[in-house]
């Protein structure tokens, strides 16, 4: 390897390394004292969701056995790819579903932020609130 080449690796490496830093860290931040609520999607393919209602914000995280082994991906989406190519389609259906299921389904989702293949946060507003329309957010069952 030449010295250019072996400089544009470094620099390579040192930017991933940095950027993918910034992403655990915010999650990190944002995320390591929500608990943990799971919804299903299809034939009950679970999603891990780490709900920040007070700045409407969910995390959304698939189980990565569970992308190659889930159940009915390659039927349910058939002609779109495998589970890699329909992945963020899935993710924004378990975000929808989880607002759904949680008194919000006249929230919006408004935006998105993709972390690594398995995590995606989405943003969301909810124009009137469930507590505006006197309902009580439940709360779903988390993992084990």
């Amino acid at each position: 390897m030449n010295r250019t080449t072996g400089i544009l690796a470094v620099a390579v490496t040192l930017a991933l390394g940095v950027s993918g830093c910034t992403g655990f860290s915010y999650l990190s931040k944002n995320y390591a004292t929500v608990g943990v609520q799971v919804v299903t999607i299809g034939c009950k393919d679970p999603y891990s969701v780490y709900d920040q209602r007070r700045v409407s914000k969910m995390l959304v995280v698939s189980d990565g056995l569970r992308e190659i082994t889930g159940c009915g991906i390659d039927e349910r989406y058939d002609g779109q790819g495998g589970p890699a190519e329909t992945r963020a389609k899935r993710l924004r259906e378990a975000a929808r579903a989880f607002l759904d299921e949680t008194a919000r389904e006249n929230c919006k989702i408004t935006g998105e932020a993709i972390f690594s293949d398995l995590q995606t946060e989405f943003s969301y507003i909810c124009k009137p609130t469930p507590e505006e329309r006197g309902l009580k957010v439940p709360r779903l069952p988390g993992r084990g």
